[in-house]
């Protein structure tokens, strides 16, 4: 029996490709999103279930784990990847649009994982590969929601897998570095209030890094692979780091105590 995997957030970018990639290795797929009445080449593959899932709505999400069980049989890997990111200066928000983002990025990939979590508990196996970010690791100047996030993500992530191992199950964590995908476009929620002349400066400098940051950006294309060898390697290995930047950032983390660290993102991006 081929092996299946429910994918969040698959209709561009990381997810899209990863669906690509797994059919292509001959797995059955659950591609999920908002509308999946707008997409037009998922749908076309062999294996491959296009359907709604809102990770904001627990009825979608219960509705598709349970059809996707009914369809293939069993699911063997969650991919947790519907998210977006908030920048910007955090007294500029409002309290819905914070609450959206850690809706979306934190409690959402919770109600999918505890939908998920009862199928793979009574067959004593599953994995669920949870996307975070170097953005999970380090922080940049604006990112206080999107990074509080992610860094979320890494803690949940750490801990679930001492329960899953309780009956066989795993979880692993990618964090990609900067990626070409719509996360600087549709996926990307900016704020700033120019009546707060104290932050305009950094503002200001941090448009500019974040802009040409993404000239530079690896292709989703890099992510799938590292999800793919990641739900296929069978180690006990918890991060895959996608992207050279991330490696060097997460690395210079590790090097420098948090004075130094901030000190040489205050350079970098000329604060």
């Amino acid at each position: 029996m081929n092996k299946t995997i429910l994918i969040t957030g698959a209709s561009s970018g990381i997810g899209k490709e990863t669906a690509k990639k797994f059919q292509t290795n001959g797995w059955n797929v659950i591609a999920t999103m908002r509308n999946p009445e707008k997409e037009t080449e998922l749908n076309e593959l062999e294996n491959s279930w296009v359907t709604k899932l809102d990770v904001l709505d627990l009825e979608s999400i219960q509705n598709t784990v349970n059809e996707g069980i009914n369809r293939f049989g069993k699911i063997d890997v969650l991919l947790n990847n519907a998210g977006y990111g908030a920048y910007g200066t955090l007294e500029s928000f409002s309290r819905e649009r914070i609450v959206k983002q850690f809706n979306t990025n934190v409690i959402g990939l919770l109600d999918v994982t505890k939908a998920i979590l009862p199928h793979f508990r009574q067959q004593k196996s599953g994995l669920i590969i949870n996307i975070s970010s170097m953005g999970g690791k380090i922080t940049l100047p604006l990112g206080a929601l999107y990074h509080g996030t992610k860094f979320a993500v890494e803690g949940i992530s750490e801990s679930l897998h001492f329960e899953m191992e309780t009956f066989g199950g795993q979880v692993k964590i990618i964090e990609p570095g900067v990626i070409a995908t719509e996360f600087a476009g549709t996926s990307f929620d900016f704020s700033n209030d120019e009546s707060m002349p104290e932050y305009q400066e950094l503002v200001g400098k941090m448009t500019s890094a974040i802009s040409q940051s993404y000239q530079n950006a690896s292709k989703p294309t890099m992510v799938a692979d590292v999800i793919f060898e990641a739900a296929t390697d069978n180690k006990k290995q918890l991060r895959y780091i996608a992207g050279e930047d991330a490696k060097m950032l997460i690395e210079n983390r590790k090097m420098y105590d948090d004075e130094n660290f901030m000190l040489g993102l205050k350079s970098q991006f000329g604060l």
